[in-house]
């Protein structure tokens, strides 16, 4: 059977690339649904891209108006290699990796070249109409990006300062002296003795120094990262609005609204509950075969800060909204049980919870018997 080459629905002839990166190697392999050709240019090289798509044309003996749809897996690039495929006509989508169909033997052979023409096979299929071939990511706008990464260096800063008080207090420990690093630490390490009464060692007081002054390095830009948030939030009403409507929910910081609406509720569009679960990856994954009927638990496929913030917010909606529905009902299905049984509960207490969450935002109902603070 002779096979024809690829068309769209108007008729116009299809160039299909998909990319495999690295750092070092961009894999490009190109079709037309009969004839593939297979190209390595240097990472990040664009112009040496585009002269790859000019001789692909070329030899496929494309016009040049025909239409071009790329695609690459989400990863250590992140979305600049989209906005500019973008931006010079090609339509491309991002692939979630973890969505791509793998064979299923024990052992299988991997290479750039043997995952690009997966890639391109699995694109052409896509483009064909078949819509459930993978998970394709939802990229963000530049500023929405962008608008993000406070909330996302507070939380490595945060957990940077840990580390270095975690630090101070296994080196007093050594020296058998268990102690807080507060305010008044420079004072107390003058003051304090080891366990005989003997002044720390020299090396050992200098190092705790200096890791004081790591935290109070961390904590000034902390400090600038909130009050970039506060600028932040003025020069976005509607954003401000939400954050504001939030935190109005007993158990709701400011911390948390703020995390919530940048990365989950401020740029995304749900249209039902299965999605804002979905994209939490906090939507349930059974396993349902003949008689088998099997739980295996959340998916884990979407927005993972939002899915750790929510297993927080459950566990302080336990404590903070006791006379909720929802606590009512974890405290009814899960409460009698052993630790295990209440960690599988607090997670689907937090899939709901964030459904109640949406429904807040969007059509302001508050969840019921849910209290407020006071205005």
């Amino acid at each position: 059977m002779i096979q024809t080459e690829a068309k769209n629905s108007t008729g116009k002839q299809v160039l299909y690339i998909s990319l495999e990166l690295s750092n070092k190697k961009w894999k490009l392999t190109f079709g037309d649904g009969q004839r593939k050709r297979e190209r390595t240019i240097t990472s990040g090289d664009i112009e040496a891209f585009q002269e790859e798509i000019v001789k692909t044309r070329k030899h496929f003996k494309l016009g040049e108006c025909c239409e071009i749809y790329s695609c690459y897996e989400s990863g250590r690039d992140g979305f600049w290699i989209h906005r500019y495929l973008e931006s010079i006509g090609i339509k491309n989508i991002v692939v979630d990796p973890a969505s791509i169909e793998v064979n299923r033997r024990k052992r299988r052979a991997k290479t750039d070249r043997i995952d690009g023409l997966k890639l391109l096979t699995m694109l052409i299929r896509h483009s064909s109409g078949e819509r459930k071939v993978w998970s394709v990511v939802r990229v963000p706008t530049l500023a929405q990006e962008d608008e993000r990464r406070p909330s996302r260096e507070r939380d490595r800063l945060v957990k940077e300062r840990g580390a270095h008080v975690t630090r101070i207090k296994s080196l007093l420990v050594l020296q058998g002296i268990h102690a807080e690093v507060g305010s008044k630490f420079l004072q107390l390490l003058e003051e304090v003795r080891a366990w005989d009464g003997s002044k720390l060692p020299e090396h050992v007081v200098q190092e705790l120094k200096r890791e004081y002054e790591r935290i109070g390095m961390l904590d000034g830009q902390l400090k600038q990262i909130n009050e970039e948030k506060k600028r932040q939030l003025e020069a976005s009403p509607e954003q401000l609005q939400k954050v504001k409507k939030l935190e109005r929910i007993q158990a709701v910081g400011p911390i948390s609204s703020w995390n919530l609406v940048y990365e989950f509720f401020g740029w995304r569009e749900f249209k039902n509950v299965k999605q804002v679960a979905g994209a939490a990856g906090l939507a349930p994954m059974p396993y349902s075969s003949g008689d088998m009927q099997i739980e295996q638990g959340i998916s884990k496929a979407g927005n993972r800060r939002v899915r750790s913030l929510m297993l927080e917010l459950a566990w302080g909606w336990q404590r903070l909204q006791p006379g909720s529905k929802l606590s009512r009902w974890f405290q009814e299905r899960f409460g009698g049980g052993g630790k295990r049984m209440r960690r599988i509960g607090i997670v689907a207490l937090a899939r709901k919870l964030l459904i109640a969450l949406w429904q807040y935002l969007e059509k302001g109902i508050v969840p019921e018997g849910a209290i407020l603070k006071k205005a």
